[in-house]
């Protein structure tokens, strides 16, 4: 398979951040739906406004996108997944699957005691213990065995969560063989919690079914690292993640990677704030994210 077999997708936060409402004046559902189509993507994200079921399925056939991903956030404590977290992650994966959708990505959510940890967890952050590991892998494989065919899971390493730093990624990856799920690798998230992606995509390979290609302003980054901002929260609102080409993530390195492992699912661009207007960030990532892929095919058969 060939890197540029990979569907390119958009993840509509840029307009409507689903976890910090007041980050920018919210934009019609339809709206967004429109830029994202005229822009080029092939796909969509679930975003925060969008329809649900048949009504999905027909405002995204209509201008041409499929239902790439919907991102289901999970409860969780110190101790592990929160009671609920498993009726969420059903909950979600039904709505995908009535929608058309093609990927459910599960991540533990943003916060507790996790969040002001963002960005080094190396420090002496609280970890999780061995056995939310092992739960949180039974869950996805109960995913995986409930999804129909052609449809997957995917479990997303997020910072300020309970599976950042690319030791606790490690420990996740290790439990998905014979799950049936995969990893969904936000490269952002990874260099947020001091993994370097390109690594990442060789040491786990054909467990990548997923991927949200996000760019890190690097002094941003060093203040988050520093203590200077509280959490990922505040980062996010000092535009920690730039746009695609513009901060600290070797791009041509990570799509080499993929296209070394094959790898032609879901790239997904996304980006969490910005200081453009929403639909040129999303333009300028797309086309970055374009023309870099063609230049890594092309010098991996030169």
């Amino acid at each position: 398979m060939s890197l540029l077999a990979a569907p390119i997708g958009c993840v509509p936060i840029v307009w409507n951040n689903a976890d910090q409402l007041n980050l920018a004046p919210e934009t019609p559902a339809d709206t967004v739906i429109d830029e994202i189509a005229r822009l080029g993507f092939a796909g969509t994200q679930h975003g925060r406004g969008y329809p649900e079921g048949d009504v999905l399925r027909e405002a995204l056939g209509r201008r041409g996108l499929r239902f790439a991903e919907l991102y289901s956030a999970l409860e969780a404590s110190e101790d592990g997944l929160a009671p609920r977290a498993a009726d969420i992650a059903r909950r979600d994966l039904g709505r995908l699957v009535a929608g058309g959708g093609e990927v459910l990505v599960v991540a533990v959510d943003v916060g507790g005691q996790r969040d002001r940890w963002a960005g080094r967890v190396a420090d002496g952050a609280p970890r999780w213990p061995e056995a939310a590991f092992d739960a949180l892998a039974e869950l996805l494989r109960e995913l995986a065995a409930a999804a129909p065919d052609g449809v997957r899971v995917a479990c997303h390493p997020h910072a300020g969560t309970w599976v950042e730093d690319p030791e606790e990624v490690a420990a996740l990856a290790e439990r998905l063989p014979g799950t049936g799920a995969g990893l969904c690798l936000d490269v952002g998230h990874y260099l947020v919690g001091g993994g370097d992606p390109v690594d990442a995509i060789g040491r786990y390979g054909s467990l990548i079914a997923h991927v949200h290609a996000k760019d890190i302003d690097p002094a941003v980054l060093a203040r988050l690292r520093a203590g200077e901002l509280e959490g990922l929260g505040d980062a996010v609102r000092e535009r920690l993640f730039t746009e695609l080409g513009n901060g600290a993530l070797d791009l041509e390195g990570v799509l080499r990677g993929l296209d070394r492992i094959g790898y032609d699912g879901w790239l997904m661009v996304e980006q969490d704030s910005s200081r453009l207007r929403p639909s040129e960030a999303a333009a300028i990532g797309r086309r970055v994210l374009e023309y870099a892929r063609h230049v890594a095919v092309r010098e991996a058969v030169a």
